[in-house]
């Protein structure tokens, strides 16, 4: 029988995801679509590889075993898999089209609703994915600005602009990646040395894990306002989930563009730039961003009703309370089993991190473990609680439980010395990602 969420069970078995695995060796490179969804981020023969639907806070793979999940989708999934409100909007959209010809009402409607909840947003745009409207955003501060150089702190997404000066730079011409510069989170020193009259823009994630501290943010709009660069917040993370303004609403600091995706409609393909309009005027005449399915509707209107149900229901204070109380679970068996110095659970509550510290270089080991003792009581895990507002308070016992089982496991590795040999796959692959202290450059 398929595995359940619970704790009492065998590791689950997984043959129609090997089988699955092996029909897209070769054919599809790197098996997914999104790097965090790969083989290579989960233990390789514990692990499902393929899944086949979602309900609520709950996932099936193609085996039938069910998973009690803290991926959402990578992110996009705020309410929960196939929450009714939104369905309900696709599914009325769908009787009426997709794609037209001209504009649709839709795009007025949402874009006023952004108006309403972003601060800042005094015009808006659509496309479809993240990348895109950073992109948009970069090469918009450099057409107000007359600048060229770039400076970034956080993950941006797989343009040329960016990925340029990250390890999987391959086909960047050298001319690009010589634009672009990172500076450290929460350091004004690493901003201060590298920011010039050839800055067009400052972009960053205004929060990945680590909170601002001594008025960072705030600091860094007046340095960005001062030496006339435009500031740019990704909020692919933040909006929506933080607050619904995002980190802006949050931290009481507003960007001059703001980028938007992943939580916004409750996992259809939307992405939105929003920011000053005499910036975003640009967009009239001079910059060229458009796509054919920036107007898709089913993605206007699943967007127009998630914010609506975000909104009316004060979710991401749901999300941050049903956070907090794995959080501090998590870090109180920690302590309890006097693994605190070895692991612990950082962030905002709506998207914690477990962190594992480096002991002998195995880190990536001891998260190997841990997930994979989750994923056989029924937990899937790769170091995140992703919240979504289907998240029951069953839901967070049963992990709270799930993790004390599976933490002492972790201490019993550990004093035994077999960590790696418990493991009964492949552990977790780093990842090229890295947020600070790489391509810094000085003040000339």
């Amino acid at each position: 029988m398929p595995n359940k969420v619970q704790l009492d069970q065998d590791y689950p078995v997984i043959t129609e995801s090997e089988k699955l695995h092996a029909r897209a060796t070769g054919l599809i490179p790197a098996f997914a679509q999104t790097l965090a969804k790969g083989p290579t981020q989960y233990v390789d023969g514990v692990a499902p590889k393929y899944l086949q639907r979602a309900e609520g806070s709950h996932v099936w793979d193609v085996d039938g075993n069910e998973y009690l999940d803290y991926n959402m989708a990578i992110g996009p999934i705020s309410l929960g898999y196939g929450y009714p409100a939104v369905n309900d909007a696709i599914r009325r959209q769908l009787e009426d089209g997709i794609v037209f010809p001209l504009i649709h009402p839709l795009e007025v409607e949402v874009a006023e609703l952004m108006r309403e909840v972003i601060p800042n947003a005094e015009s808006v745009r659509y496309a479809k994915t993240g990348a895109e409207v950073t992109s948009a955003a970069v090469r918009l501060a450099r057409a107000y600005t007359g600048r060229d150089k770039v400076l970034c702190c956080g993950y941006h997404g797989w343009h040329d602009w960016y990925i340029g000066i990250t390890a999987r730079n391959a086909g960047v011409p050298q001319a690009v990646k010589d634009l672009v510069y990172t500076f450290n989170y929460n350091d004004m020193d690493s901003v201060m040395a590298a920011l010039d009259d050839q800055t067009a823009c400052v972009i960053l994630e205004p929060m990945t894990f680590d909170f601002p501290k001594d008025d960072f943010l705030s600091k860094l709009k007046d340095a960005c306002a001062a030496n006339g660069s435009l500031l740019i917040f990704d909020e692919m993370w933040t909006g929506f989930r933080w607050a619904l303004g995002g980190a802006q609403e949050m931290f009481g600091v507003t960007a001059d563009l703001a980028c938007y995706s992943k939580a916004i409609a409750n996992g259809m393909p939307i992405a939105v730039l929003a920011g000053r309009a005499d910036v975003m005027s640009l967009l009239d005449e001079h910059v060229f961003f458009f796509t054919t399915f920036g107007g898709e509707v089913l993605s206007l209107a699943a967007a127009q009703a998630t914010i609506r149900e975000l909104r009316d229901k004060n979710v991401p204070a749901d999300l941050a309370a049903k956070g907090q109380k794995l959080m501090d679970g998590y870090n109180d068996i920690a302590t309890e089993l006097g693994l605190r110095d070895i692991t612990h659970c950082k962030g905002h509550p709506a998207r914690g991190l477990i962190v594992f510290d480096d002991k002998d270089g195995q880190s990536l080991l001891m998260k190997s473990l841990v997930q994979q003792e989750l994923i056989k009581r029924g937990i899937l895990w790769s170091g995140f609680h992703n919240m979504c507002y289907s998240h029951t308070e069953a839901d967070l016992d049963h992990t709270l439980a799930a993790y004390g089982e599976v933490l002492a496991e972790l201490k019993g590795a550990l004093e035994a010395g077999d960590l790696e040999s418990r493991l009964r796959g492949r552990p977790v692959q780093p990842v090229f990602r890295q947020t600070d202290s790489f391509n810094l450059k000085p003040r000339r």
